[in-house]
């Protein structure tokens, strides 16, 4: 068996290091940022918040491209194919790490095919967020009526395989219940039907569901993380409400396509680090429900191999069809 060291430097593909340098002057031209899911999600604020900021350092223009479908397997697989120079890069969350566990048919390797740049934000917790008119007052009480009607209860995700669909099954089998999963194509299209009352409830971003709830559109029932979001402090542990040891905290980060040269792989993470430093940058993740989190690649492979590790012991014991 591999050492963890070992597998570690297969994460992140040497060869990129043998790659010519080329030309001093990266980037000369406009990179373009893939979100592999529709837009509105906690992708978009991350990619909005840096972007901006990052394309002033740069001196060229940081243009997002939304590729929603399959889970976040189409948009990732535009990057995983496309020229390693640099110009294309892949914005998404621990959804990297969970759709590959449940998907043997992806037209990319989420490891081989990636060079990782930089881990970018945790996650404050994901909410569980109702429909109002959700019987259930509480998470206790829903996961009590969930037991006795198996299959009752309805979540909705971003996509099969997607970090809130990971999330759901997480709760449900942690909890011992069975609850139907509903995929959509993106976050804002689950949070559509949410509200119209078509599925119960999802496990979703802060800076997705947050406004809703504000706007009495949802109402917050816990949250994933191990402690309170400040944001709604009334709003207990999903450890407190129900399931004591509960935790589920997605994070956020960035790729170039496997063979980018490591001189712009660094030049790319060493910005975007000194961008997550800005207290205004802080600030304005801490409000949305992120906690800034820079790294350095090879932390990052770290992350997805543990992510990975978990999410495999997951599929072990949940039937995840598609």
């Amino acid at each position: 068996m591999l050492s963890l060291r070992l597998f570690l430097l297969c994460l992140v593909p040497l060869h990129i290091a043998a790659q010519p340098v080329g030309s001093r002057d990266y980037p000369n031209r406009p990179i373009k940022m893939v979100i592999p899911y529709a837009a509105g999600g906690p992708m978009d604020f991350i990619g909005r918040t840096i972007n901006l900021r990052l394309s002033s350092v740069l001196g060229q223009p940081i243009v997002i491209d939304n590729r929603a479908g399959a889970g976040g397997a189409i948009g990732t697989d535009i990057v995983a194919k496309a020229a390693p120079d640099g110009y294309t890069l892949l914005n998404t969350s621990s959804s990297h790490a969970s759709l590959p566990v449940i998907s043997s048919t992806l037209p990319y390797d989420p490891i081989k095919d990636f060079a990782p740049v930089t881990l970018v934000a945790n996650s404050v917790g994901f909410i569980v967020a109702a429909r109002p008119d959700l019987p259930a007052k509480n998470l206790k009480e829903l996961l009590t009526d969930a037991k006795a009607n198996p299959g009752k209860y309805t979540f909705g995700s971003g996509g099969v395989g997607n970090v809130m669909h990971f999330a759901g099954e997480f709760l449900s089998s942690t909890a011992d219940v069975k609850m139907t999963h509903v995929p959509f194509k993106g976050v804002s299209q689950s949070l559509n039907d949410l509200v119209a009352g078509r599925i119960d409830f999802v496990i979703g971003a802060p800076t997705a569901v947050l406004p809703l709830i504000k706007a009495g559109k949802l109402k917050a029932l816990a949250i994933t993380a191990r402690k309170r979001w400040s944001e709604l402090p009334d709003v207990p542990t999903v450890d407190e409400a129900a399931i004591k040891g509960f935790a589920y905290t997605p994070w956020y980060g960035f790729w170039f396509p496997v063979g980018v040269p490591l001189e712009f792989v660094n030049r790319l993470r060493n910005e975007v680090a000194k961008i997550l430093e800005e207290p205004e940058v802080k600030r304005a993740f801490a409000e949305q429900g992120f906690a800034v989190a820079g790294s350095s690649p090879i932390e990052f492979a770290k992350t997805v191999a543990e992510e990975i590790a978990m999410n495999k012991k997951l599929a072990q014991r949940v039937d995840f069809t598609q």
